[in-house]
């Protein structure tokens, strides 16, 4: 039997990949954030606490689970610090027994954010909706081999070397378009008290995860963002900065790919984004606005409305190849009760050819007409569903047709906020 999962959005994130990660972590020993920064927001309601995570994965809210974060998570440590804060309120251990953080994790620091924030400015009409946090820069110094890293963060001596080397060249492009530059020692003396915070918390954590592993204890790998933002494999450049595929889980924290390797796929039952970029099945009208005030879709970290449309079979059966899906994960279908019926685009036309899978390079090209179909909706409340028997006929229709579309099963259904609004199809480890 399979000991591990890897969660990933195969959307444009914002899937409900928290709640999931929640959800499972408690049969898991330990659950391993694997990329981004605190420019993703996840979100999990607890016996009606709502707990918003940025860095810190969603594993946390249970207190058997190791929560690692991993080498290629950009750390922010100013926020991450103020996140253990906020979890201790609702008495939730953050410890270094209960928080691994990987030395080799690079810091977002805030030469980083003025930075961001001005490049984007700058941008005009071109902008691509980047949310500020400084995510961009700071992956850009790890690939230029600049960065700085949570060891050298943690060890004053070594952050002043750093700092040194890396912000002269920073403030000459900060200041070029029109910001006020740092002063090394200021931001080390700002940031001193943030590293001695942290440094209890730092380990070899492929070694964690590989002994977890080995074990044969079970493993979550919960990723951040969504498929269609992965900065290859995504609607470039209007990406994040990361790999947010579920095949980049393995190398990107040191371990093998484990045997038996089960990937569910997170998806809505309609399809949102943040910021700029092509939405093909994007609704501007009246139904869009509709799934945004039921379905309360305002950004997590930013607090920005989200982009609300249709599914998107295409997309989704791409995302589904790229990440290896083997279940998928239905959340938010409480949000289409009322609607009497819902289009969902199926295909496309291509030429003289209709295409049922689709590059996501070519969401913008003029020559492809999105081809819809009309599936019947419901007006039953679903918040009290608790099996697939429970559900109205015609939800129950929605997910088999999805799963068909998709070829691949439906394992759970989110049809609420709440740990317990969830149907299990299937157990998710088997």
């Amino acid at each position: 039997m399979p000991n591990n999962i890897t969660i990933v959005g195969i959307q444009w994130g914002d899937e409900g990949k928290g709640k999931i990660t929640d959800l499972l972590a408690g049969d898991a020993a330990a659950v391993i954030r694997y990329q981004g920064g605190a420019n993703a927001g996840h979100t999990v309601v607890v016996e009606g606490r709502r707990i918003v995570l940025h860095q810190i994965p969603s594993g946390i809210l249970n207190p058997e689970s190791l929560c690692v974060i991993g080498p290629a998570v950009v750390i922010d440590p100013e926020t991450l610090i103020q996140e253990a804060e906020s979890l201790r309120v609702h008495d939730i251990a953050v410890t270094p027994e209960r928080l691994a953080i990987s030395r080799s994790a690079h810091v977002v620091l805030p030469f980083h954010k003025r930075l961001d924030a001005l490049r984007e400015a700058s941008r005009g009409a071109a902008k691509i909706g980047t949310t500020g946090r400084g995510i961009g820069p700071a992956y850009e110094d790890l690939f230029a081999r600049t960065g700085i890293r949570m060891m050298d963060f943690c060890e004053p001596d070594r952050l002043v070397t750093a700092l040194r080397r890396v912000l002269p060249e920073r403030n000459l492009l900060i200041t070029h378009l029109g910001g006020e530059p740092f002063d090394a020692e200021q931001m080390t003396e700002a940031t001193i008290e943030q590293g001695r915070a942290l440094a209890p918390y730092l380990r070899d954590v492929g070694a964690a995860v590989h002994d977890v592993l080995s074990s044969g204890r079970r493993v979550l790998f919960e990723s951040a963002q969504g498929t269609l933002l992965d900065v290859l494999h995504g609607t470039y450049p209007f990406v994040t900065s990361s790999l947010t595929t579920a095949p980049a889980a393995f190398p990107l924290l040191g371990v093998g790919v484990p045997e038996h390797r089960r990937v569910l796929g997170v998806v809505k039952a309609y399809t949102t984004r943040v910021g700029a970029g092509p939405f093909p099945t994007e609704d501007p009208g009246s139904i869009g606005q509709r799934l945004r005030d039921v379905g309360g879709e305002y950004g997590a970290t930013t607090g920005r409305p989200r982009r609300c449309g249709f599914l998107y079979l295409p997309a989704l059966r791409y995302a589904i190849r790229v990440n290896g899906v083997t279940g998928l994960a239905v959340t938010k279908l409480d949000v289409l009760s009322g609607l009497a019926e819902m289009p969902v685009c199926h295909a496309y036309r291509f030429g003289g050819d209709v295409v049922n899978t689709i590059h996501p390079e070519h969401f913008e090209d003029p020559a492809l007409t999105p081809l819809y179909e009309t599936w019947e909706g419901w007006s039953e409340d679903l918040s009290a569903a608790r099996s697939l028997t429970d559900l109205p006929a015609a939800a129950r229709t929605f997910l088999d047709r999805l799963s068909a579309a998709l070829e691949v099963p439906v394992v759970l259904v989110s049809t609420g906020s709440g740990r317990e609004a969830t149907i299990f199809a299937q157990d998710p480890w088997a």
